[in-house]
């Protein structure tokens, strides 16, 4: 029988789950473009793959927004890899799950990784499925399809979506059978329109989660047919080698999800991982290393202002700075870490949320008649007695530093964590930076467009 389904909300927005099996571990299928739960359940072999894996953990799986019976994605949506992680914590809060294994597919393995790395206390292990850090290749990523074939790619992914002929790249080894590719049309049209699906596979192939590797410190699994077209095991071996202890698990065929396809190995392979974790609760000690977005920000030419208003006014204009910066920071779910005299130091999960406080600010100090610098970097710090650093502290220091008046500077490591989003950026060229060496920076840009439903 199918499960019931219920909703999480996020917001305004309500986000379809399913809770299957009441396993000792709960594993959670998400974090991604698609879903169509209801479609699922229709065919007999994927109910039983369904239950069989809920045999052994619990299993909660959800549509995201903009899939399925979800809500659309809304129009002040953050970039997609932040979106995800923000309904993989909404569907856990609503399931009453405090630590769980997301599960990661295709694009939704990036956001994972981001949940993985950012809420090290709420994740007790990482599984990957046909996941790759990067797609299109680059000079220090020889691996990846060329640039000029990301457009041919949307453009076939498009024209296929909702017919029959969608199944040969998802299912190859029952795209054969036409009662079959007429179901699975019905299914990728309930999943997502043509449209939306095309800017999905567009944001996955332009996304660069290389950053997030070294952050990963819970227990990873990797599984990836070997033959697999659409994504080379090569990216799978890729992601062993520089996520420490990540176990990989290659399994012959040809197909996305292992429904028909040699289902028993891929089961066996989770149930063996997921055997070695520890289902219980994370420890009250919060973990001392975290994956964040560094915010700075400072008054340009400070002295100046101080010595035009003079300083008792000076002293009100620094209190409402610091009284507008806290403000704005809890607003966007961030952590001010400290005040700087002329500035502050504030953390967030995600980037997006850290870029547009970053404006915030910016617009709202500058009708005060404080104009402000800003600058982001996104990496792994270590929580110090109510203070932080590491490289990423000092990273993100040198980039507001690189800023001029009304600028808000961030790192090529922020700005491919935001593809995707409504968020665009100028590229500025590489920086020396004091003490870290040259880095690409980009300036954020007044560009606006509308988020697909």
């Amino acid at each position: 029988m199918q499960p019931e389904t219920g909703y999480a909300t996020l917001g305004d927005d309500r986000i379809a789950y399913q809770v299957i099996g009441d396993g000792p571990i709960d594993v959670i299928l998400g974090p991604g473009t698609w879903g169509a739960m209801d479609t699922e359940w229709e065919r007999p072999e994927w109910a039983l793959f369904y239950r069989r894996w809920a045999s052994f953990c619990r299993l909660i799986r959800f549509d995201p927004r903009g899939a399925g019976a979800s809500d659309p994605v809304p129009r002040d949506a953050l970039p997609p890899w932040e979106r995800a992680v923000a309904e993989l914590i909404a569907v856990m809060d609503a399931c009453n799950s405090k630590r769980a294994v997301p599960l990661g597919f295709l694009d939704g393995g990036p956001a994972a990784m981001l949940f993985a790395t950012t809420m090290p206390d709420r994740t007790a292990g990482l599984i990957l499925n046909h996941t790759a850090a990067r797609h299109v290749a680059a000079d220090d990523y020889p691996i990846g399809m060329p640039p000029a074939a990301v457009d041919e790619v949307v453009d076939r992914v498009v024209a296929a979506w909702g017919t029959g002929d969608a199944a040969w790249a998802f299912f190859p080894s029952e795209a054969g059978d036409e009662r079959f590719r007429r179901w699975f049309a019905k299914f990728s049209r309930a999943a997502a329109t043509p449209g939306a699906a095309g800017a999905a596979i567009r944001e996955m192939l332009e996304g660069d989660s290389r950053s997030l590797l070294d952050a990963i410190h819970v227990p990873t699994l990797i599984l990836h047919r070997t033959d697999y077209e659409f994504v080379s095991v090569e990216h799978a071996r890729y992601l062993a080698e520089h996520i420490q202890g990540a176990k990989l698990v290659e399994l012959p065929g040809t197909d996305a999800v292992p429904i028909w396809e040699d289902p028993d190995s891929y089961l066996e392979a989770m149930r063996e991982f997921l055997a070695e974790i520890e289902p219980s609760p994370a420890p009250a000690l919060r973990p001392t290393r975290i994956m964040a977005t560094v915010l700075f920000t400072d008054i340009v030419r400070s002295t100046e202002r101080a010595e035009q208003v003079g300083d008792r006014e000076w002293r009100d204009l620094l209190d409402l700075h610091d009284e507008v910066s806290r403000s704005r920071v809890g607003e966007f779910e961030g952590q001010l870490v400290k005040t700087t005299g002329d500035g502050i130091l504030a953390t967030f999960d995600g980037p997006g949320r850290g870029i547009r406080c970053a404006a915030t600010l910016r617009d709202e100090l500058g009708r005060m008649g404080l104009s402000i610098r800003s600058g982001l970097h996104a990496g792994e710090l270590e929580r110090r007695d109510g203070d932080i650093g590491g490289h990423a502290v000092s990273l993100a220091a040198r980039v507001m530093a690189a800023a001029d008046a009304g600028e808000v500077f961030v790192s090529r490591t922020v700005r491919d964590l935001v593809v995707g989003s409504d968020l665009g950026f100028e590229d500025r060229g590489s920086h020396p930076l004091k003490g870290i060496g040259d880095w690409e920076l980009f300036a954020l840009a007044e560009r606006r467009r509308t988020p697909r439903a």
